[in-house]
């Protein structure tokens, strides 16, 4: 019986590991992945690695034994919906012990685009009958920090308004999931995880201002305006109207704050934009 990471090398899975490994022994810890040479790090540490694709059932069938914890971290292809029933129906033919899935904060409720696909991923895991965790994850500060040297530049360019957005970093929703597969009473329970404090997009380029020494303004543009940005930078149509669709929902509200389950998982208050926008600037 073992803990298994599915997209184990990707950026939440390494940290998921690590976060593993501070917790329980690499023999008790599996990860999955597609890549057996992008997994050789997480091989070094004693970590089993399993190699198997979304894509392949029977890679998939293979990926997963009797009794194991899965952790299914969702993927970022057009056909993830598909993908996830697949890993679904795999961890069901083993025997798995428990699953838990990385969805979007406000489950059901989430009403964009981009959260359908988790909707329908809960729903499957529902009605496989495995026992389950629903990770319901917020926004990662680094969906923000990561853009910081175009930030500088060009200014905060999006469409939410005055939405607040109650982030946290990447590094804290793997250790909520690390505490979520090692401990116990998390059977048929939906976390919505969200840092315990919120801020607009205008709070969040004067603080980047503040911090960097330069001039940084929030622009804010009407959803068809910012679509056409998103797509003159070279992003896929389809994928640009989802981020529209996520600016929308920040300002309706569906990014804010949904209560205290992500602190209250790791025992610590979670990493402020603020924070992750220093340890930005340094790197």
């Amino acid at each position: 019986m073992s803990i298994v990471v599915t997209a184990a090398t990707g950026q939440l899975g390494t940290l998921v590991i690590d976060e593993l490994l501070q917790r329980v022994p690499a023999d008790q810890v599996v990860a999955v992945a597609r890549d057996a040479a992008k997994a050789a790090p997480i091989a070094d540490r004693g970590v089993e690695v399993r190699i198997a694709d979304y894509n392949d059932a029977d890679a998939l069938a293979e990926a997963f034994g009797t009794g194991d914890t899965v952790l299914l971290i969702s993927g970022l292809e057009p056909n993830r919906r598909d993908q996830h029933r697949a890993v679904i129906a795999a961890a069901g033919e083993a025997g798995v012990a428990r699953i838990a899935y990385t969805s979007v904060l406000g489950g059901p409720e989430a009403d964009y685009d981009l959260a359908a696909d988790h909707i329908a991923t809960e729903q499957a895991v529902l009605d496989s009958g495995l026992p389950y965790t629903f990770l319901r994850n917020g926004w990662y500060n680094e969906v923000y920090t990561d853009q910081i040297a175009g930030q500088l530049a060009n200014g905060v360019v999006g469409s939410a308004g005055d939405g607040r957005i109650a982030s946290a970093s990447r590094r804290d929703f793997a250790a909520a999931a690390a505490v979520v597969l090692t401990g116990e009473g998390h059977e048929k329970k939906a976390y919505e995880l969200n840092g315990d404090a919120d801020w607009t997009h205008a709070e969040y380029a004067a603080e980047l201002a503040r911090q960097s020494g330069k001039d940084v303004a929030y622009h804010n543009l009407p959803s068809a305006d910012y679509l056409q940005v998103l797509v003159g930078s070279g992003m896929p149509e389809p994928m640009a109207q989802m981020f529209v669709g996520v600016a929308q929902a920040t300002e309706r509200g569906r990014l804010a704050g949904r209560g205290g389950d992500l602190s209250a998982l790791i025992g610590r208050p979670t990493t402020s934009i603020a924070d992750s926008i220093a340890a930005a600037l340094v790197h």
